[in-house]
């Protein structure tokens, strides 16, 4: 063991040893691996194995392919056995809902260009898992590329590929204190000190205390799972093919081959946590006792989906721990205020998962950034609220026990909640505010009556025509809605505007004027739509997506230059907006100078007794203005605008009808339209970049300009029933799949489907006669000119329609 490396992976798990892999595979040799006992101690000896590609979040769900495709590749470049059983899989679907969400998906994963799969009848996929009952099944996907491997010999596989490589491992090496300095990090084990530039947490159940070696408080937390091996069993003896891996949605269980048994896994719902603080030093090839009581539900389901076992004895009962986060995903990235630190943790699907978070991580700290979107397991997708124990034990116990539990996307789940909520929370819920969760904060969705409550569904709800009343309202007359859901960052210092001028790809605005701002990373692809503030004294804001909050805050601290303070504002900021025709009117009644305001011109004024900032622009694409004051002014704010606006006929209105109203404007938002993983050419964004000057990103941009990009995101039009588009549906030319669906929804006040989608070039054009499968149902769709409400764009400027 050398004393100095570029990298040490403390971890020696499927996810460590990826990492390891990965990092030598794209030419960084001086790596390490440590791990405390032997390779695969801890949740990786233990894992039942399984590999399947149905992932409900399609950037993880590519993840998953790429794991798959590389085990053979490790298999072979290492010379060890990994035991690949490509078995094939069914997921089973037992209700019309889940067979709703199957065929959706189905869709999806066509979008992603996952294409071997296919939908069947109860009837054929009993053909294909022969010991399954087909009662109470209405239809199940198939899947080519699913099946298990062996887990020791998979890790094995990767930590030897790595070492083929140049990297090293060693075992039996305790890391005790992590420290950081100047240039990195020095890393105490029990073999002697190491210094290195990157260290990268991968310590799986031991994570926490690894984290807070170096000051972090991760949101992660160890659970129990059971699965059971059976003895063998005549029925799959007598097979000529193994039976598939199969997951009953319904059961709680998924169950695959174990030599001529089976091994049944469950997703018990009585969930239970265990060493929420880390797991002991000493733990590493330990179970637990089973806890047949708990799980009795879930193996009554197993046993009547798979009627052999009613007459199987079982041969080992498993009972181990797996890490998770709040929301089931990974753990993976740099870690704000501490240069040189990673995490790839929370991996609870390691086999999995464990070759894409590898290929990720190392091709961010090489290259500076991924090839993916990282997004959905970026560890600054959570802030420093998300380090509460309780929050973790809520969020965790939730997902866990909804793990083959269908969520409806209008669904608000309680975990977690409500945690942070704006001061008129409580008025605003007497109101008849109904809210949903964005990061930490609860965010308005729309107002209905006392007692309504919305069903889940994956079609149009029952509050459908509860946001088409906000829509039209906005249209027509004015409508106010609570913004503390949005990001505001405060920029001071002498070189501010400068430093501005190099992250921004815009043109920046002059004093008491705002602009629309994108900001690349330096291989050309989006890294923010945001909104600058000059406010002309010196002090500048950025406004964005308030989940994106920490996310932001590293990337510009990662950019920040010396003269230049950036300040997150997200506890201190809140304030509502006036949309509609008659904003202007009420407005002019609190706050003298408001109607001078110029279309996105902003300044600090009063608003009646309050100290505001104000900014003339608009989501919705009417008549605007957005009104931000101090935490403590937010409760009387509200007081003042219904007081002001009551002859004008103001009312209340949600994010939910935001959305629907940006539709109708083909206005983007971020994580839809605008993500990492775009360019500006392909999303629009191009056009706010100021070409003539310098700025991060503008090398790579310049050259996506000069060829052109190959795909761009347009509008359609969608001719839907009962349900609308949502994202990555796929969309269909003569029976070429031509793009994907990048977010949807109704456009009220047109009375129409819209979405807004990514597509090839050559299919782009206006009046371009389409296809899109709608929740499995494919619906006729064209391509229409952007913008379908006001075009020329006259209502943000206070002119008629």
């Amino acid at each position: 063991m050398n004393t100095h490396y570029r990298v040490v992976v403390i971890g020696g798990g499927v996810v460590g040893a990826s990492v390891l892999y990965h990092l030598a595979k794209f030419g960084w040799t001086d790596v390490c691996l440590l791990e405390r006992s032997v390779l695969t101690a801890g949740s990786s000896w233990h894992a039942a194995g399984g590999i399947h590609a149905l992932n409900a979040d399609p950037n993880m769900a590519a993840l998953q392919a790429y794991t798959i495709d590389l085990l053979s590749e490790i298999e072979q470049e290492s010379g060890q056995n990994i035991g690949l059983h490509m078995t094939g899989g069914l997921t089973l679907a037992g209700t019309p809902d889940r067979w709703e969400w199957l065929q959706a998906n189905y869709r999806v994963f066509q979008s992603i260009g996952i294409d071997d799969c296919e939908l069947l009848t109860p009837e054929e996929a009993q053909r294909r898992c022969p010991i399954m009952s087909t009662e109470g099944i209405l239809g199940a996907m198939w899947a080519d590329r699913e099946g298990y491997i062996d887990t020791t010999g998979t890790v094995h596989a990767y930590a030897v590929a790595a070492k083929k490589r140049g990297a090293s491992y060693f075992e039996h090496t305790k890391v005790e204190s992590l420290e950081q300095v100047a240039d990195g990090w020095k890393v105490v084990t029990d073999k002697g000190t190491i210094t290195c530039e990157h260290v990268v947490n991968a310590a799986g159940l031991w994570a926490k205390q690894v984290g807070r070696m170096a000051g972090i408080e991760l949101p992660v937390s160890p659970l129990k799972h059971h699965y059971l091996v059976t003895e063998s069993i005549p029925e799959i003896a007598a097979l000529d093919f193994e039976v598939p891996m199969t997951v009953d949605l319904e059961g709680f269980t998924y169950m695959r081959q174990d030599q001529k048994g089976l091994l049944l896994g469950i997703y018990e719902v009585e969930h239970e946590h265990w060493a929420m603080d880390g797991a002991p030093w000493d733990y590493g090839m330990e179970l637990f006792q089973e806890q047949t009581d708990r799980i009795e539900h879930e193996l009554t389901c197993g046993f009547h989906r798979y009627p052999v076992l009613e007459n199987t004895g079982v041969k080992t009962w498993v009972n181990g721990a797996f890490t998770f986060s709040p929301d089931g995903n990974p753990l993976v990235g740099p870690v704000r205020g501490k240069r040189g630190y990673w995490t790839a943790c929370a991996v609870m699907a390691g086999f999995l998962q464990g070759g894409g978070v590898g290929k990720t991580l190392a091709e961010w700290m090489i290259h500076g950034e991924p090839e993916a979107d990282a997004w959905p397991m970026d560890v600054a997708r959570y802030g420093d609220y998300a380090q509460n124990k309780r929050y973790i034990k809520e969020t965790t116990g939730q997902f866990y026990s909804r793990r083959f539990v269908m969520t409806y996307p209008n669904e608000q789940l309680p975990a977690g909640r409500p945690l942070k909520t704006a001061p008129a929370y409580t008025a605003m819920s007497e109101a008849g505010c109904k809210w949903g969760c964005s990061w930490d904060l609860e965010v308005p969705l729309y107002f209905a009556p006392q007692g309504f409550e919305e069903v889940p569904t994956l079609k149009r709800s029952n509050a459908f025509d509860i946001v088409g009343e906000e829509c039209r309202h906005v249209r027509e007359k004015v409508g106010m809605v609570d913004i503390t859901g949005f990001s505001r960052f405060e920029v001071s210092g002498p070189n501010a505007e400068k430093w501005l001028d190099r992250v921004m790809a815009s043109k920046l605005p002059g004093p008491g004027r705002a602009k629309l701002a994108p900001m690349l990373e330096p291989g050309g692809r989006l890294k923010g739509d945001l909104t600058v503030m000059n406010w002309g004294d010196g002090t500048w804001w950025i406004m964005g997506s308030y989940y994106l909050r920490e996310w932001h805050m590293r990337w510009f601290q990662d950019h920040l230059d010396e003269g230049v303070t950036i300040r997150d504002l997200g506890e201190e900021i809140c304030g509502f907006a006036l949309t509609g025709p008659r904003s202007r009117t009420v407005i002019e009644k609190v706050c003298e100078g408001a109607g001078d305001l110029p279309f996105m011109g902003c300044a600090a004024l009063d608003v009646g007794l309050f100290r505001a900032r104000v900014a003339r622009m608009s989501v919705a694409g009417e008549l605007g203005y957005e009104i931000s004051v101090r935490m403590g002014d937010h409760i009387k704010l509200r007081e003042l605008l219904l007081q002001a606006g009551a002859d004008e006929e103001i009312r209340e209105y949600g994010f939910n009808a935001m959305l629907s109203l940006r539709l109708e404007k083909s206005f983007g938002i971020w994580s839809a339209e605008f993500t990492q993983g775009y360019t500006p050419g392909e999303t629009g964004m191009d056009r706010w970049i100021d070409w003539d000057k310098d700025f991060i990103g503008k090398e790579a941009a310049l050259k996506e300009r000069a060829a052109g990009a190959k795909r761009r995101v347009v509008t359609l039009e969608v001719d839907a029933t009962d349900a609308d588009a949502s994202g990555y549906e796929p969309v269909w030319r003569d029976g070429r799949r031509v793009g994907f669906v990048t977010s949807g929804g109704y456009g009220h006040t047109l009375g129409k489907s819209y979405a807004l989608a990514m597509m090839d070039a050559d299919a782009a054009a206006e009046g371009t006669e389409l296809t899109v499968h709608v929740v499995g149902a494919e619906r006729p769709a064209r391509v229409i000119a952007p913008s379908p409400y006001d075009p020329a764009g006259n209502a943000m400027r206070g002119k008629p329609v």
